[in-house]
């Protein structure tokens, strides 16, 4: 732990030392609502500051049966805000004579119920030290943010002295410094309110100090809270979108990434090496998809230091994001109608925002798909049931008998290679979240290939051994097989990926994707080279972070055990486990790849050509588990070649249109030749 950096000033000689406490009562906490207990203090100097003479602690005593429904907050005269607790012990019950205390050894975020003694509060309480009158009224400000339990406050107090409560203040930072000041309002999870934001950031490698000017953004945003979980967790995150300075959304450049509006500030707080979102994301990006770009960070909101945090891309509808057709309300036929969908497995987000599947989890759970883009309350009766009728018709062709045949199985409906590397992410970090929630899958027109695509990847702070629940801390099972193990209470896996797996040639293609994957972005060397980066990024900063959350060496909800002492732990057990997943899954990831196999040759049935007869343009489609060399020509009935195809042929998937629209071919019968050096194939094709 660092020292804590603490504001230093002298007490003034004519200055008289004493110490008054003011007892306020107590009350009923009521359910899913905010109560306000006040006291009034008189006869106290007329400002409270930092140093000389101010608030020295707050002291709570109450009942209640979950304790982590509540958040306990400390209101000045003139209305500045310090929460005390916030999402702290569990289903653990009560707060038995707690006292919040500036310089206290132990952090309330890492303490347990009860919590009798002295806590570090949430919030720095010295912020109330601000050269305000404390002379007025105070109010202890209860919310109870959940249903089912209820409690009451027993006693409060307020103890003012000669030993007042100072603060943290970050004065510099390796990593960039968000800066966001709220002007006094809360930050709730719904609507977005307005705030000011500036960033801080000097470029990579250098020190930036947080008296430097805001160089990288400066302007109004709407933040709010954000996150189901993570939402209980007191390190809060948030959504932004970045403004005008009249208030209207504006796309901007932050920290070097594409410009949009829609942003995340992630707080990895139940992650303690902070760095599986960052990880995740990294992988997805370097096996060929578009994941959210990251930048970590530290953030200052209203004055006080937060700690590190993360800068996030929300997933969205963009050329820089997920680049697929933007879907507008006219949309609603030809080919217009069916790409620039966004849709996730995931929670109940509300009527109107998702439908259930026809095929319900192995488990017998419901499966809810929502809409993301358009939104639920934005899409066309015509986008939704196009939507809807083209999921239904995938899920049911991968039901079906003859889920596996190229043409009439599940082949038609989806982008496999991106399946294949979505399971494979999943697997890898053992997600005991991955594929039944935040599972996104995304859809372009049809004339831009149109086929559904897993992905992108999010979500992935439960990942990587961090969760104790549902084998999550084992680095052997499959997280697809969710069900088996805990569903049947809602939110379960889709039956697809246990389909999917049904199919040998699907096997054959995830084996061979493995065995490339291991050669580069999975091995050991690429994924711990990754981790030693941001190691080394945030050595220094992690350090102040956790002296505010003060959870290291402590469980945090789901952290596995053993729980590593320090950060460097945290840093050795998740390399430790990456090594011991890695080589379960060489071991047991099921298919044979066919690479360096010579008998293998393209068979019949695995060569799509549509539409039969053709006007303009044939869709070619085929797959091979090993790069070969092919030759495509076109011949008419007597063998005269009309058109050679110049066509990249690569190891898995093949897809590609081909235009004879400028050959000037008759109306008649061709013949299109796949050639390779142990195997031809003839599939002949109609102009008309």
């Amino acid at each position: 732990m660092i020292k804590r950096i603490l504001l230093s000033g002298c007490i003034l000689l004519s200055f008289v030392s004493f110490t008054q406490t003011f007892n306020g009562g107590g009350g009923a906490i009521p359910d899913v609502q905010t109560t306000n207990y006040p006291v009034n203090a008189n006869g106290l100097p007329a400002t409270i500051q930092t140093t000389g003479f101010g608030l020295e602690r707050v002291c709570v005593n109450l009942t209640h049966s979950y304790d982590q429904d509540l958040t306990i907050s400390i209101v000045s005269p003139d209305g500045t805000i310090a929460i005390l607790a916030d999402a702290v012990g569990g289903d653990g019950n009560n707060f038995d004579n707690t006292c919040f205390v500036w310089n206290a050894s132990n952090s309330i975020a890492g303490g347990s119920a009860p919590f009798n003694g002295s806590y570090r509060p949430i919030d720095e309480i010295g912020i109330l030290n601000n050269g305000q009158n404390p002379n007025g009224q105070w109010r202890l400000r209860i919310r109870d943010n959940a249903g089912g339990d209820s409690g009451t406050l027993l006693s409060w107090s307020l103890t003012f002295g000669s030993n007042p409560a100072s603060f943290f203040q970050l004065v510099e930072s390796n990593l960039p410094i968000v800066v966001i000041n709220t002007y006094g309002q809360g930050i709730p999870d719904d609507p977005k309110i307005e705030a000011h934001m500036g960033i801080i950031y000097n470029g990579e490698g250098a020190v930036n100090h947080l008296d430097d000017p805001f160089n990288n953004y400066s302007n109004l945003i709407g933040i709010e809270q954000r996150g189901s979980s993570s939402g209980n967790f007191p390190q809060k995150s948030y959504g932004f979108e970045t403004r005008n300075v009249n208030g209207t959304k504006h796309d901007t450049v932050v920290l070097g990434m594409p410009e949009e509006n829609d942003w995340i500030l992630y707080a990895p707080y139940n992650d303690k090496t902070c760095m599986r979102n960052i990880l995740s994301y990294d992988i997805a990006n370097k096996t060929g998809h578009y994941a959210s770009r990251t930048k970590l960070c530290e953030l200052v909101l209203n004055g006080q230091y937060k700690g590190i945090y993360v800068v996030m891309e929300k997933i969205k509808r963009d050329n820089g994001r997920v680049d697929i057709a933007t879907l507008q309300p006219v949309d609603i036929s030809g080919d217009e109608l069916t790409g620039g969908y966004i849709i996730k497995v995931d929670r109940d987000d509300g009527a109107g925002s998702y439908w259930t599947s026809d095929f319900p989890a192995s488990s017998g759970a419901d499966i809810r798909i929502v809409h993301v883009e358009p939104e639920g309350d934005e899409i066309m009766p015509e986008q939704r049931a196009y939507i809807q009728n083209y999921m239904d018709a995938f899920e049911a062709a991968l039901a079906g008998n003859d889920f596996a045949d190229p043409a009439l199985g599940y082949r038609a409906y989806i982008d496999v290679p991106s399946f294949i590397d979505y399971l494979l992410l999943n697997e890898i970090s053992k997600n005991v979240d991955g594929y039944r929630l935040s599972t996104f899958l995304y859809k372009d027109k049809d004339s831009k290939g149109g086929k559904l695509v897993a992905g992108p990847a999010w979500d992935y702070n439960l990942a990587w051994w961090n969760a104790d629940y549902c084998e999550g801390n084992l680095e052997t099972g499959w997280a697809y097989q969710f069900n088996a193990i805990c569903g049947g209470g809602g939110n379960d896996v889709p039956f697809w990926w246990e389909r999917l797996l049904e199919d040998e040639a699907f096997q054959s293609e995830l084996k061979c994707r493995w065995t490339e994957l291991r050669q580069s972005t999975l091995s050991i060397p690429a994924m711990y080279a990754t981790i030693d980066s941001l190691t080394a990024l945030i050595t220094i900063p992690q350090a102040r972070h956790f002296d505010t959350w003060d959870i290291l060496g402590t469980y945090t909800w789901p952290n596995p055990s053993p729980i590593p002492e320090d950060f460097e732990g945290e840093i050795s057990a998740l390399k430790w486990w990456i090594d011991e997943r890695v080589q379960w899954m060489d071991e047991h990831l099921p298919g044979i790849c066919y690479l360096g196999m010579d008998d293998w040759t393209l068979t019949e049935d695995q060569l799509q050509v549509f539409p039969n007869p053709f006007t303009g343009s044939v869709h070619i489609r085929f797959y091979v588990p090993q790069q070969q060399a092919f030759t495509l020509t076109v011949t008419d009935l007597m063998g005269k070649i009309v058109k050679v195809i110049d066509q990249k042929i690569v190891q898995g998937e093949n897809s590609f249109m081909v235009d004879f629209s400028g050959d000037g071919l008759q109306n008649g019968i061709y013949l299109l030749n796949i050639s390779s050096p142990n195997r031809s194939i003839v599939r002949k094709i109609v102009k008309e």
